[in-house]
């Protein structure tokens, strides 16, 4: 934020002296061709002249001044009383000056009170428009400023939620696991117990190494999912049967960091652990067009409309289901869908359609 606030100023400062000095050239060379085009003597390009440095100078100390009444707690109506004293002073103050160098330069008689009067209120006019350009681009980079800050502070908001979610996670399966190693070193299966801990270990590294807003190739996630399904395999041993069929062409795709695995820890909680015979989970991924199709089905008792203790069914299937909804709608707002449908042999169906992306960006259908 800092940089950004830092950048940017030095952004103004140098559109600031861009601009002065384009404008007050402008100024000077439409008043010397509007003095040509009235047949004015050449000596009138001196008060020219004079006119552009008094102005560039002025105006110079008027951004000073400018900018001392925007940092300042006045109210808006001393703001704006404060910026019309000062138009009109600079005003007259560049009037007096044109006149003095008139009356300097030119050996005639003029009607003094007319020429001061219509000096003074043209250069009203000039500094109204200067002052003017002045706080409009002034408010148009303190617009882009806030517009930063409040993007910065979406993200920040969006990171800790994703954030939140994630650490949702890891402490219910760490409960689990380390359940599953305390009983493995009870009774005395220390080598099962090492390599039940050196998989948690590899998928802890895994898990904390990608950010929750991560995303990561289908590859990556099935990895992260077998160091978790090796970790259960130590548990259930023949009772979890699993089944990937991920396609060549969906290997490549992004999906957020551990998204399948809370949907695959909920099913070895509710359709393999409460079954004496366990039960299988398949795992299908496949690209479909411009849209990543990811499926998953378990043998377990599916969705019910009556929660019971060993019913799986979505208002009790604990953090997973949750936390990957809330993690879909972060991170593919209004282009997701999830459903859930209990299937006709028996079982759970979930269903994810998301955006097919790969690391070159969104890849159009064939």
């Amino acid at each position: 934020m800092a940089n950004f606030i830092e950048k940017q100023y030095k952004n103004k400062n140098s559109l600031f002296w861009k601009l002065q000095i384009a404008g007050w050239v402008a100024f000077g060379a439409t008043r010397a061709l509007s003095s040509f085009a009235d047949g004015e003597q050449s000596f009138f390009l001196v008060t020219v002249a004079t006119s552009v440095i008094s102005g560039f100078i002025i105006t110079v100390f008027l951004r000073l001044i400018y900018r001392k009444l925007r940092q300042s707690d006045f109210p808006p109506t001393t703001m704006i009383l404060s910026i019309a004293t000062l138009i009109v002073i600079s005003a007259l103050i560049l009037s007096a000056i044109d006149t003095w160098i008139v009356l300097q330069t030119i050996f005639i008689d003029i009607q003094l009170y007319e020429f001061v009067a219509g000096r003074a209120l043209y250069d009203l006019f000039v500094l109204l428009i200067w002052t003017g350009a002045y706080f409009i681009i002034n408010y148009h980079f303190l617009l882009l400023e806030q517009k930063e800050m409040y993007l910065q502070a979406v993200a920040q908001a969006h990171h800790a939620q994703l954030q939140m979610l994630r650490y949702q996670i890891n402490p219910h399966f760490l409960f689990n696991t380390l359940n599953a190693i305390s009983t493995l070193v009870l009774d005395k299966q220390s080598k099962e117990a090492n390599g039940m801990l050196t998989k948690l270990s590899a998928f802890l590294r895994f898990s904390l190494v990608n950010q929750p807003e991560q995303k990561i190739s289908i590859d990556e996630e099935v990895y992260a999912l077998w160091l978790y399904l090796d970790i259960e395999k130590v548990r259930f041993e023949e009772r979890l049967v699993l089944d990937f069929q991920i396609s060549d062409e969906a290997k490549s795709a992004l999906v957020p960091s551990l998204l399948l695995q809370p949907l695959v820890e909920n099913a070895v909680k509710y359709a393999i652990a409460p079954m004496e015979d366990g039960g299988k989970i398949s795992l299908d991924i496949k690209r479909n067009g411009e849209r990543l199709e990811i499926e998953l089905r378990d043998t377990g008792p599916g969705l019910s409309d009556q929660p019971t203790e060993h019913k799986y069914n979505e208002s009790s299937s604990g953090v997973g289901l949750e936390n990957t909804k809330n993690r879909l709608r972060q991170l593919y707002p209004g282009d997701h869908t999830i459903e859930l449908n209990n299937r006709d042999e028996g079982g759970l169906q979930i269903n994810i359609n998301i955006p097919f992306e790969t690391n070159k960006g969104q890849i159009d259908a064939e």
